[in-house]
């Protein structure tokens, strides 16, 4: 948890705690055979028709993972959860949520600008699939739908009925990006796979507010001649609409270099205290973003760059929305992992390419598939298209309705809010002819 707030944890700490994430002693499999008896019965081995017992795939804190081939003759990876980890995560749990508590009320200014309670809520919700592989299993057959579009991109297939505590899904060829070697793959091979992820990413950060939490390198293997494979969907994190709107809006005020536009943005979506120094934290942003736009994964890491303005916003008492925190964690793991591959990728530039899918998206939302064609078609005609248009729009919807105050009334009240859905619509309909138009020329 520690290791994906850099706003008020120092690198060296971040650097220790992310040693947590992987590189765990296995454990012998006599303590998991117990564990596949409870979830298959004692018949469990008719399942397999041979199974590796003596070397893991993997090795976590929460599970391990075996290679095995079931009865069928098809080569499968298992998941095993160790004995008694989901009671210890809920002990941790505990102790967690009554610490946040200690330190809010001991801390009230710290908690203004750090929501504690927030923080572990977006982190527990999204381990849920850690402790319940059921739960994962669904994230990785609507992953696999999601990416049935994509040439280089794929998630594993759920193999038999998954359990609480065991997972059977098809083998992922090859090896993990942290041990492949770029050079045995074509240079289409490497590109599609860091575009095809980035845009995987993207829709699911922006469109289906639903991502891979954890996609590092070691979740991410490749072969010449096949799609990658994105695997281990136990940490899902979610995003709420409004908060993905303003990001979006993020990325385009980071791709048109405009630190004022972001630092606005950023405010907006977070919570300044009163003692909140916003003309220090727009002067952090103008000097921040030149170094985004436009860079490849060579110069910059855009995940870090996330965070950078996270830890500019805390510093300047801003407090910002939970679950940036777990976005930048994922997208900090997703350019390590395309880093390996395609350093020369620009993240600004695939965020572009996929502009206009979001923004459609986003239209569709606000009314039906056929009419949101239909008047974006008529807006392409009639209306030019730029960067700055689409800017404007989403800022304007990102922004909360004004709350009536109670003199006005409760009319007044529905009058405003009428009034705010109409202009939601618009917007979103007019965004998407302006990305439409913009794209075309």
């Amino acid at each position: 948890m520690l290791s994906t707030r850099p706003d008020f944890v120092p690198p060296a700490m971040i650097e220790e705690f992310g040693c947590l994430h992987d590189q765990v002693t296995p454990v012998p499999f006599d303590v998991l055979e117990p564990v596949l008896a409870r979830e298959f019965g004692t018949s469990w081995p008719r399942l397999f028709r041979e199974i590796d017992t003596d070397t893991p795939l993997g090795a976590a804190s929460l599970a391990q993972v075996h290679r095995a081939v079931l009865a069928d003759g098809t080569p499968v990876a298992v998941k095993i959860q160790r004995p008694g980890v989901e009671e210890v995560m809920a002990q941790d749990m505990v102790v967690l949520r009554r610490t946040a508590g200690l330190i809010g009320r001991i801390a009230p200014r710290f908690t203004a600008v750090i929501d504690l309670p927030a923080m572990l809520g977006v982190l527990f919700d999204a381990m849920e699939g850690e402790s319940d592989f059921r739960k994962e299993a669904a994230h990785m057959r609507t992953a696999r739908g999601l990416t049935e579009e994509f040439t280089y991109l794929t998630v594993p297939h759920v193999l038999l009925d998954p359990t609480r505590r065991v997972l059977v899904q098809s083998l992922a060829p090859g090896t993990s990006v942290h041990t492949a070697d770029p050079e045995k793959l074509t240079s289409d091979e490497r590109t599609g796979i860091g575009r095809d992820l980035m845009t995987f990413m993207f829709r699911g950060f922006f469109l289906d507010r639903c991502f891979h939490a954890d996609p590092h390198p070691g979740n991410i293997f490749v072969a010449s001649g096949e799609p990658a494979h994105l695997i281990d969907w136990g940490m899902v994190g979610r995003v709420e609409a409004n908060v993905s709107r303003s990001l979006v809006l993020a990325l385009l005020n980071v791709a048109a270099n405009d630190g004022t536009g972001l630092a606005k943005t950023w405010t907006e979506m977070g919570h300044p205290t009163p003692w909140a120094d916003l003309a220090g934290f727009r002067t952090d942003m103008a000097a921040l973003v030149p170094k985004a736009t436009s860079a490849s994964l060579e110069e910059l890491n855009f995940g870090v760059t996330l965070t950078a303005v996270l830890t500019h916003a805390t510093r300047r008492g801003i407090q910002s929305s939970p679950v940036i925190a777990l976005l930048g964690k994922s997208f900090a793991n997703l350019e390590g992992s395309i880093r390996h591959l395609c350093p020369e990728l620009s993240i600004t530039e695939v965020f572009e390419e996929n502009l206009r899918t979001i923004m459609f998206g986003l239209a569709q939302e606000a009314l039906s598939e056929q009419q949101a064609a239909r008047i974006a078609l008529e807006l392409m005609i009639a209306a030019p298209g730029s960067l700055q248009q689409g800017r404007e729009i989403l800022r304007n919807l990102a922004e909360p309705p004004t709350r009536p105050t109670a003199a006005r009334g409760a009319a007044a009240g529905r009058s405003r809010s009428s009034a705010h859905s109409h202009h939601t619509r618009a917007a979103l309909i007019l965004a998407a002819a302006v990305m439409g138009s913009r794209r075309g020329r």
